[in-house]
């Protein structure tokens, strides 16, 4: 087998028009309230968290995408709903033309599954300790029927191994007989194994140190490049998503805030909660700017402040910020959602 197959796009992929990710008014709601009889001894009422609220984006193929916030902002409940983990309580995503939630394309969206695959935070937790490497990753060949002879299992998986830059012999191994970024890069060779299109990257690099996490970027790039893929990028930190993203998405407390390029989004950001984020991150180029911390804490997303969520913890809120929530307004490849940059008071 050689190594063209593994690094030849999806024919359907490369030459289907429009995007390929599209996600429309999505919101997730959990019901946090405490047991029914508890609750009914207390005369306490339900109490329900929104998670994502109103979320909309869609991501072009052969792009990366990235969502970017603090914990708590509904990035990762995203991520799950987009691959269908988590089913929406309103909205729904599309991908290549198939709802992901609609029951009635149930066998359309059995035959997609293979195109997409995810890739999660804590590569230990992801890979099962009691497996040896070789298992792990021809498990989705196996799985997705792609072939069953096990002479061409073993080839895919010494070929993907390699892809990842890592020795065919590692196969043998067990995943708690690799340093955090191998791991990680196992990882990245099982998600690779289904010959997938669209990959979700749930902070793929948040647990890695920061020089290993330059070198598994660096190769999420270069596997992009060779093969074609679409990557939603989850992260907490713009600074990681700097040289990955095309675009980017900031979300607040379930909301997206402020969505354009990459390239925009550092040269001009535009809505204070991007503004206080980028502020955060250290001067790397040594340009002498003043770093500053994230001021205050994401609000209670169970009873959110009235009106704009980040007035709170926005220095340019006004009256109209504590009472009434902004929506987005969108000039050119920049969306935006703050009464402060409509009004031109920043």
């Amino acid at each position: 087998m050689s190594t063209a197959i593994v690094e030849q796009p999806n024919e359907v992929f490369a030459g289907t028009a429009g995007p390929l990710v599209k996600v429309d008014h999505l919101t997730c709601v959990f019901d946090v309230s405490r047991p029914w009889l508890e609750r009914t001894l207390a005369g306490a009422p339900k109490q329900m968290l929104t998670a994502v609220a109103d979320l909309s984006f869609e991501i072009a193929r052969r792009e990366t995408f990235a969502l970017v916030g603090e914990s708590g902002s509904g990035k990762s409940t995203v991520a799950r709903m987009v691959v269908g983990l988590l089913s929406p309580t309103a909205g729904q995503v599309t991908i290549d033309g198939v709802s992901m939630s609609d029951p009635r394309l149930a066998a359309a969206r059995e035959k997609l599954r293979r195109r997409i695959q995810m890739i999660f935070q804590d590569p230990f937790a992801s890979l099962n300790p009691r497996w040896r490497v070789d298992r792990i990753v021809a498990e989705p060949i196996r799985a997705f029927g792609i072939t069953r002879n096990d002479a061409e299992v073993e080839a895919r998986v010494s070929e993907l191994l390699k892809l990842v830059r890592l020795d065919p012999a590692d196969g043998r191994k067990y995943p708690h007989e690799f340093s955090g970024g191998q791991r990680q890069r196992i990882a990245i060779a099982r998600a690779l194994s289904a010959n997938p299109e669209f990959i979700v990257c749930d902070e793929p690099t948040s647990a890695l140190d920061v020089s290993v996490q330059a070198q598994i970027l660096n190769l999420m790039r270069d596997l992009q490049d060779r093969l074609g893929l679409t990557y939603l990028f989850i992260s907490h930190n713009l600074a990681v998503v700097r040289h990955m993203a095309t675009r980017i998405g900031v979300m607040y407390l379930g909301r997206l805030v402020e969505v354009a390029p990459a390239r925009d989004i550092f040269a001009h950001p535009r809505h204070p909660y991007t503004r206080m984020l980028l502020d955060a991150v250290p001067d790397l180029a040594m340009a002498g700017r003043q770093r500053k911390p994230v001021d205050g804490e994401t609000p209670n997303p169970i009873a959110p402040p009235p009106g704009c969520p980040f007035h709170p913890r926005c220095p340019f809120a006004a009256e109209r910020c504590r009472t009434e929530r902004p929506h987005a307004i969108v000039t050119g490849s920049v969306s935006v959602a703050c009464h402060a940059v409509e009004e031109g008071r920043i």
